[in-house]
């Protein structure tokens, strides 16, 4: 594949969400986390009119139940091989965030990352998904981490482009 990638952030870096009830915060910690339905990643921009060639990741994480605690996001892009259908990992074109810190861990949140692609005139279209690693963070130690693909069907509180857009792969070319 080639293709060049400028990450850009998404209008709306960061959205927190609150708790339904106290027994649901108390119920996100430890591997709950990982059963979570506010555990997930989304593409919520693919290439739109007014954004052309644009691909949005978003993800959510909820609360570990430790407010002193810090969550992180990296946002990732995946292209798919067309011969294999495996997905690789495309760090070569500045596909990859790295580690950004999304807020403490007091109450669940939503961010985004948008990748600005440029597709190669004369080669064929390619299918990308986003993945998204999370990690819960005491100071500077991992006390928890997942990590989760692009899956449809998930409400992004901020950036979707149209609004309530939510897909797990986008084809851009």
């Amino acid at each position: 594949m080639t293709v060049s990638c400028k990450p850009i952030v998404s209008l709306a870096a960061l959205v927190v969400l609150s708790f339904t009830s106290a027994s649901e915060a108390s119920a996100a910690t430890g591997h709950s986390l990982f059963h979570s339905r506010q555990l997930w990643a989304t593409i919520d921009v693919c290439t739109p009119k007014d954004q052309p060639n644009t691909l949005g990741i978003r993800g959510s994480m909820p609360s570990d139940g430790f407010a002193t605690d810090t969550m992180y996001m990296r946002f990732r892009l995946q292209y798919q091989n067309t011969a294999t259908k495996q997905w690789i990992d495309d760090p070569a074109h500045g596909a990859d965030s790295g580690f950004l810190t999304v807020g403490p861990a007091s109450a669940a949140r939503q961010n985004g990352l948008s990748f600005q692609l440029t597709p190669v005139p004369g080669k064929p279209a390619f299918t990308l998904r986003g993945v998204v690693s999370f990690q819960w963070r005491k100071g500077v130690h991992v006390v928890h981490s997942a990590s989760r693909p692009t899956t449809a069907g998930h409400q992004s509180l901020a950036g979707a482009d149209p609004a309530g857009f939510s897909a797990a792969t986008c084809v851009i070319g």
